[in-house]
């Protein structure tokens, strides 16, 4: 299920809710009692490394000095 962060207007507080997508935009109750929330814009950190993947039957492959076009 996913989670979605909050922050109360009157007081301020942050706070993360799971709830379905379907329910993402319904109001939201801060944990001090205050309903003047509003649904942040939250960022997805992605971790690890990628390369770029090689080109099967060797050698060169693109670009102008990979591929042979300087000289």
């Amino acid at each position: 299920m996913p989670r979605y962060e909050y922050r109360c207007r009157s007081c301020g507080t942050t706070f993360e809710l799971n709830r379905p997508m379907a329910e993402s935009a319904a109001p939201a109750a801060c944990p001090e009692g205050h309903d003047d929330t509003v649904k942040l814009l939250s960022t997805v950190a992605v971790g690890g490394s990628a390369a770029a993947p090689v080109p099967s039957g060797g050698g060169g492959g693109g670009g102008c000095c990979g591929g042979g076009c300087c000289g």
